[in-house]
């Protein structure tokens, strides 16, 4: 078993106002049309500047998708710090940070989990594939292999499918998140 380098803390990268506008008209016109249906010149009509303006915040789009992926981990960090070590509270915690994240980013969810480019980028991408790991391993209390592996997958994509679903599509959010954390825990065999 190797043991796993601890990647910078997403939360400590800070971004100027500009980079910000940027990522979110990006994160917007992602969730609509896809990373490969984005262009910079897209995301510059979006906030009304040049399309030089975006490029002197991000050089390429794929610059955008990771700083984009950057600032949502960020907003699991503490929560994946706390579980580290602290036991099934703090893994409740935990998830219970996961499946808000995911219920109040609804509209996006679907373009940040499935889309193939930002797949592709997130796999290429080593701080995001540690960060999945540490999280996964603290949920799941088993820090590699084939089966944490597709225990990670198949919790990710409950929620995530979930929240997208158009079979949920008309549940408002407090009965999704009740019902996603009961279906969850069961999952994960926590108690509640």
């Amino acid at each position: 078993m190797t043991s796993i380098q601890k990647p910078r803390l997403f939360s400590e990268i800070t971004r100027t106002a500009a980079q910000t506008r940027v990522m979110d008209a990006a994160l917007r016109l992602i969730a609509e049309h896809g990373v490969s249906g984005t262009s910079l010149q897209m995301i510059a009509d979006e906030i009304g500047v040049t399309k030089a303006a975006v490029y002197r915040q991000f050089k390429t789009k794929e610059e955008i998708v990771i700083a984009i992926t950057e600032r949502e981990m960020a907003t699991l960090e503490d929560a994946l710090e706390e579980a580290e070590g602290h036991g099934p509270r703090a893994r409740d915690m935990l998830l219970d940070r996961m499946i808000d994240q995911a219920i109040e980013r609804r509209g996006i969810v679907s373009a940040l989990q499935f889309d193939p480019v930002i797949i592709r980028l997130q796999a290429e991408y080593e701080p995001f594939q540690q960060f999945i790991e540490r999280l996964y391993g603290a949920l799941l209390g088993k820090q590699a292999g084939i089966e944490a592996r597709l225990h990670a997958a198949v919790l990710s994509s409950a929620i995530s499918v979930a929240v997208m679903h158009p079979l949920l599509g008309d549940l408002d959010d407090e009965t999704l998140r009740t019902q996603l954390k009961q279906m969850t825990r069961r999952m994960l065999g926590l108690s509640r």
